[in-house]
């Protein structure tokens, strides 16, 4: 799930015509290069939500065809915040099988932040989507950490080993890629709005949380300034592709 439903405040005025997620950078929205990640790992079905100016999601990325995924829309008349827009496209997502493998009825999935920039590679994270598939009393949640960018330089957890702890003297930031079971938002009502980091908060406070650190490139295009940096990078890296953003 690539979660594009906020309003991009911070945007604005670039936002008020025109939905973060399609905003560009290097000659391409930003929502396109998760879709194009996600097909390169092998994700078959990715649902998008939306809110504000979510019919020119829709009619910008269509059914998904030509980036080699199938793509679902969970449509929120009001933003429902994280946690609530999760819970919402939920009967979709457990209707829609083919990312992870298993048989097991609550299957793990997927959920990222379409305002952000990051080169993972999302195949490191279907091991860890099986291990959660396969047994039922291993974590409710997986998080992607990332080092504290200068906007943010308190962090929101730390990482014990392959376990997130509630916010320490080593903190790192949520890099807004996530795995999740559907159970996690069992306690939150469809349609209501709701927000991930209450969550987060409990399931840590249980030990129910893994997670690991990636040292790669990792941008949060939260400003028209941030936006403006990450599409000069990317435009360098259309010139010379054998190198990332994090490359040299």
């Amino acid at each position: 799930m690539i979660l594009a439903a906020g309003r991009g405040e911070r945007m604005r005025p670039l936002t008020d015509t025109l939905p973060k997620p399609l905003l560009r950078a290097g000659g391409k929205a930003l929502i396109e290069y998760h879709l194009e990640n996600l097909a390169r790992a092998g994700f078959i079905n990715v649902v998008i939500n939306h809110a504000h100016l979510g019919q020119m999601i829709e009619a910008a990325l269509g059914d998904g065809t030509r980036y080699g995924v199938t793509l679902h829309y969970s449509h929120e008349p009001v933003a429902l915040e994280t946690a609530g827009g999760i819970a919402k496209a939920l009967p979709i997502l457990e209707d829609k099988p083919g990312n992870t493998q298993g048989t097991q009825e609550e299957c793990p999935f997927l959920v990222i932040n379409a305002d952000i920039y990051c080169e993972l590679d999302f195949t490191s994270l279907l091991p860890v989507m099986r291990q959660m598939q396969s047994s039922a009393d291993t974590n409710l949640a997986h998080l992607v950490l990332v080092d504290n960018p200068v906007h943010h330089p308190e962090g929101d957890f730390s990482l014990d080993s392959d376990r997130v702890t509630l916010p320490g003297k080593n903190n790192l930031t949520f890099s807004g890629i996530g795995i999740y079971r559907p159970s996690f938002f069992k306690d939150v009502a469809p349609g209501s709005a709701a927000r991930l980091a209450l969550l987060l908060h409990q399931a840590i406070a249980t030990g129910k949380v893994g997670g690991q650190y990636y040292r790669g490139a990792w941008v949060d295009v939260g400003t028209p300034e941030r936006l403006r940096l990450i599409d000069l990078q990317l435009s360098r890296v259309a010139v010379h592709p054998a190198h990332g953003i994090g490359g040299s």
